[in-house]
């Protein structure tokens, strides 16, 4: 299609949970990953505790669910920066559903962002519709599959 532009991104996982015995059992090797991306700083990750990971590092769906709602706040951001809508702050506290299947397979059921914004400047209704047009807009939420859901406040 003309017009169109690709941007292309590489990620590089380095998996560190060879304890020795690589995955001769199920229940003996770590489920520790490094997420390389040059330039900028290693992110350390594990599988979820419920798969045997570790509690204190990040898992694949923490960073699915923080993408979709880092890439709605910064669609939203710059919706309201040319609309002239004044944010002054904004928190999300996103969930989502992870629902198993009998076979060990699964996917995210659905995901609900939250997101609280405070503005200086501009019209509080309009401020609450671009969460619509920015979901829209969302490279994150365009690619996903699962419905996402957004309740604002403002």
């Amino acid at each position: 299609m003309s017009g169109m532009r690709s941007h292309d991104y590489r990620s590089h996982i380095v998996w560190d949970g060879n304890l020795g015995d690589g995955t001769a059992s199920y229940a003996t090797y770590g489920r520790q990953y490094r997420v390389v991306v040059a330039g900028k700083p290693d992110l350390n990750g594990s599988a979820n505790p419920v798969f045997r990971g570790e509690a204190g590092k990040h898992d694949p769906e923490d960073l699915f669910l923080a993408a979709i709602a880092a890439c709605h706040m910064l669609s939203y951001l710059a919706l309201c920066a040319r609309e002239g809508i004044r944010v002054v702050a904004y928190e999300d506290d996103a969930t989502g559903t992870l629902v198993l299947d009998a076979s060990g397979g699964g996917r995210f059921e659905q995901v609900t962002l939250r997101p609280a914004v405070t503005i200086a400047d501009g019209d509080p209704e309009r401020a609450a519709q671009l969460h619509h047009k920015a979901h829209q807009q969302c490279f994150i939420a365009n690619s996903c599959s699962v419905p996402i859901r957004i309740e604002p406040r403002t």
